[in-house]
């Protein structure tokens, strides 16, 4: 299970160029963490959890499409 604010420290760390938003890049640069993301939200990988949960489709994750997929997975405190 993770809190709300592992995952915002969690996000932050990601989130490279600090603009707010997870690029696939930034996923595929921290294996470590987007394997801790993964298993958080139940994906299999970075992609997976792009075509999932990006629900504007602007090819980025944001911290509240993060929070919902970690919510869908039932992993959120």
């Amino acid at each position: 299970m993770t809190t709300e604010q592992e995952l915002q420290s969690l996000f932050n760390s990601l989130d490279g160029n600090q603009d707010g938003k997870l690029s696939i890049n930034e996923l595929l640069l921290s294996p470590g963490l987007s394997a801790v993301i993964s298993s958080a939200t139940n994906t299999s990988s970075p992609q997976a959890l792009l075509s999932q949960y990006d629900s504007d489709e602007d090819g980025h994750l944001t911290f509240e499409e993060l929070k919902q997929a970690v919510k869908n997975a039932s992993n959120l405190t």
